[in-house]
């Protein structure tokens, strides 16, 4: 039986079939209608808005996770921000930098977030010996948010924490200040305190000058602010501090006060005041013998106010350089008697009263003058009123309530009348360049500037004999210690004696030397103030041509050089007669 490939074919005639009778179907139109796609439109929009919403759920739990974790460390951030505002740099007039700002860690912790307040309390205060351990332990275990630990801690402090792995401690780069000279400029540069705000000094200045400002609208950044240049000499006012240091140890003085002005422009070179403090360690500077005296001090500046009055009366033409003036005896005013500390006990003429420093010719001068003028002239040269500067730190003058015909005569040689020791040296200044008074300052000004803020309080003629009267002083009168080879020196020795317990005591002097140089044409003043000095040797006074003289020339001796004020080969002796035949 044979079979056939055919038998085995599959039968697909139902499928031709089929698709012939689909084709053959007559096909139905494609209708959409209205309603169709505003429905599908709708449900695309709710589709996207719940996606929407989902999105805005996860995203405000995130961030609410966030703050509940971290909602301190924002706050401490905001704070660590505030707090860590830049300061300018304050450099000298050469570029010299006085104050900087370093990086510093400061330590926080998050109470909320410790684990165990009694293990973290004992392990930071094995750190920080200094740490109460029970209120850091009773602190730790409250549910704050932040506290602060210690600001501005070392490097090795941090160190240690951060190897102690405690959860919720940390730590909050902060910006510090850094003196680099140490107490060298402090009472000049001043202060910040531990939020890096100006609290003294120029740092005040600089914060009420518009830095304040500046940190709260956010404006100033590490890198925007201009160094702050000051008028003073870096190398000036090392030199004055170190003489400074070294009279207080030669004659165990109380303290010392140094000031190097320019005379033609009012700028501040270089001043001290002794003791002094480090602002790298602020706390010093609450320590109430450590005030700055040479501005916030007021003094009775002894015969150094000879100076003025003679100045007065020459300037008034009521009295002439070759007048004379009878000090053969005692003054008696108002039931009190005038002394002189070392009496001629004759009549004395113009330049003798000055250099044998006579109490009696000087009030006989201011009597000649009358109360009057000496108000109006001591206003003028700045006085009699709160001297302001850069500084916030001033004394206000202490003077009589009524000005009697005694005050005038007291107050004509020193006494009766309180001032600051930078108050002197401006009107002395006014009284060395020319007759001009020119308001002191702690930035840099030329002398254009100075003359137009300048006023005119004597006239050039008066200067000039002053000028001779000063060199004569130092050749010839009590500021011969004051003389320094080279440099044509003049000034004016002030004894005054303290008040103790209402009373006036002969062993408690605070002595003064008020000097200029070069003499013929002054650039510089010098004013050394030296407080409670002992003698140097026992037998020696301790008068002011004992101490503050030869201090004044010690500080011009260094500090000239410095200046570029080039030394002179002159003969004393020649210098003497010359002098003397220009006042004659």
């Amino acid at each position: 039986m044979s079979v056939t490939t055919e038998a085995f074919k599959p039968d697909n005639s139902w499928r031709e079939s089929s698709w012939r009778h689909l084709a053959s179907r007559p096909r139905q139109p494609s209708i959409t209608r209205a309603g169709d796609n505003e429905r599908l439109r709708w449900r695309v929009v709710f589709a996207m808005a719940a996606f929407g919403m989902l999105y805005a759920v996860l995203a405000g739990r995130l961030v609410h996770l966030g703050l509940a974790a971290n909602g301190d460390d924002m706050r401490t951030a905001g704070a660590a921000s505030a707090v860590a505002a830049a300061r300018p740099d304050i450099v000298d007039e050469n570029g010299e930098i006085l104050a900087t700002d370093i990086k510093t860690a400061s330590l926080y912790a998050e109470p909320r977030r410790i684990v165990d307040a009694d293990e973290a309390a004992e392990q930071l205060s094995l750190v920080f010996p200094d740490f109460d351990r029970e209120r850091l332990r009773r602190d730790l275990a409250t549910n704050a948010g932040f506290l602060w630990l210690k600001r501005e801690i070392t490097p090795d402090q941090r160190r240690r924490v951060h190897e102690l792995g405690l959860p919720g401690i940390g730590f909050v780069s902060e910006n510090s200040r850094f003196y680099p000279g140490g107490p060298t400029v402090s009472h000049i540069l001043g202060a910040v305190n531990v939020d890096n705000q100006g609290i003294a000094g120029i740092e005040k200045y600089i914060d009420d000058s518009g830095l304040a400002d500046l940190h709260q609208a956010g404006f100033a950044t590490e890198h925007g602010l201009e160094p702050v240049k000051l008028s003073i000499d870096l190398r000036v006012q090392h030199a004055v501090r170190s003489e400074l240091e070294t009279a207080m140890g030669k004659y165990t003085a109380k303290a010392a006060i140094g000031i190097v002005l320019d005379v033609k422009t009012g700028e501040v070179v270089g001043m001290s005041s002794l003791p002094d403090f480090d602002p790298n360690i602020p706390a010093q500077a609450l320590d109430k013998d450590r005030l700055n005296r040479a501005t916030v001090g007021v003094y009775e500046m002894g015969s150094t106010f000879k100076t003025f009055t003679t100045a007065m009366a020459l300037d008034s033409g009521l009295v002439h350089l070759n007048d004379t003036f009878d000090a053969s005896k005692p003054l008696r005013i108002s039931g009190f008697t005038i002394h002189d500390f070392h009496g001629k006990h004759r009549a004395l003429s113009v330049p003798e009263i000055f250099i044998y420093s006579s109490n009696i010719g000087t009030a006989k001068m201011a009597l000649e003058c009358g109360i009057p003028m000496q108000q109006e002239f001591l206003g003028k040269l700045g006085l009699l009123d709160e001297l302001r500067t850069e500084l916030p730190e001033a004394g206000a003058p202490l003077k009589p309530r009524e000005w009697t015909k005694l005050s005038s005569v007291t107050i004509s040689f020193g006494h009766g009348i309180s001032v600051s020791p930078l108050q002197t040296a401006a009107a002395g200044a006014a009284l060395m360049n020319g007759g001009y008074y020119i308001p002191p300052t702690f930035l840099p000004r030329d002398e254009r500037t100075a003359a137009e803020l300048s006023r005119r309080v004597v006239k050039p003629e008066t200067s000039a004999d002053m000028r001779k009267l000063m060199r004569l002083n130092v050749l010839k009168g009590s500021g011969r210690r004051a003389a320094v080879p080279g440099y044509r020196v003049g000034g004016k020795t002030g004894t005054a004696e303290k008040v103790v317990n209402g009373k006036y005591a002969n062993d408690k002097r605070r002595n003064a030397f008020l000097s200029a140089f070069p003499i013929d044409d002054p650039r510089y003043l010098v004013l050394v103030v030296i407080d409670e000095p002992n003698p140097e040797k026992p037998g020696l006074p301790a008068t002011a041509g004992m101490n503050a003289a030869p201090t004044t020339a010690a500080i011009i001796r260094r500090i000239a050089p410095m200046l570029g004020i080039k030394p002179l080969l002159t003969d004393p002796e020649e210098d003497l007669a010359t002098t003397i035949a220009a006042i004659e």
